[in-house]
């Protein structure tokens, strides 16, 4: 499996001979660069908000790639659909949701609706949640955020033993931080047998699922 992360939470996936994009939100604009994509079969989106879910960068990756899937919660589809973007609620070839509820956001927004993904039976990712129970090797961990704690998601991590963690949510970071906290998290899970990769903007890395 072949992973790039483009800021955040926004992640490429390419494995088994399909490519999908987690998660393209306001943070990762600059970052991803449409032009440069050669293959998107598959868009997905946990919940609305806009750190995971940019309309202006969905419809530049549809334009783009005109028949790419689009999956995500109703109320997601609702508001693309309203964009005159295609997409569904229902798990396609691959896919299979599990319950990733958002974090109390109140009284900052209301609460959107949110899945969690499990892709090819390889990847799983909670969207912006630590209160799910389950994950497959790979595990892409929101690590920070005003709704979460640092230490609940290395807690939720060390519980459920993923073999690898891939860091999202961590936006809110300074770069000095967050290589310390990447640093922090490798030794800790190491410690437990997970292999934490420190993902760089644009640098795909190789996941031996």
């Amino acid at each position: 499996m072949k992973v790039t992360k483009f800021v955040h939470s926004c992640l490429l996936v390419e494995a088994e001979g399909r490519t999908a994009l987690f998660d393209p939100g306001s943070m990762s604009v600059e970052a991803l660069k449409v032009e440069n994509l050669s293959r998107l079969d598959d868009i997905f989106i946990t919940h609305i908000h806009q750190d995971h879910c940019d309309i202006s960068l969905v419809q530049e990756l549809v334009t783009a790639f005109p028949e790419v899937r689009i999956t995500s919660t109703p109320e997601v589809v609702e508001h693309l659909q309203a964009a005159g973007i295609r997409a569904g609620s229902e798990a396609t070839e691959g896919v299979q949701f599990f319950d990733a509820p958002h974090e109390s956001v109140k009284p900052l927004f209301p609460q959107p609706e949110e899945i969690g993904i499990h892709y090819l039976d390889m990847l799983s990712d909670p969207g912006d949640s630590h209160s799910f129970h389950e994950t497959k090797a790979v595990l892409a961990l929101p690590i920070t955020a005003p709704w979460g704690s640092t230490i609940k998601a290395l807690n939720i991590t060390l519980e459920l033993k993923p073999k690898h963690v891939l860091p999202i949510h961590d936006w809110h970071w300074s770069d000095i931080a967050r290589e310390q906290m990447y640093d922090m998290f490798e030794n800790q899970l190491a410690s437990a047998g997970i292999k934490f990769h420190k993902l760089q903007t644009g640098e795909a890395i190789e996941v031996d699922v």
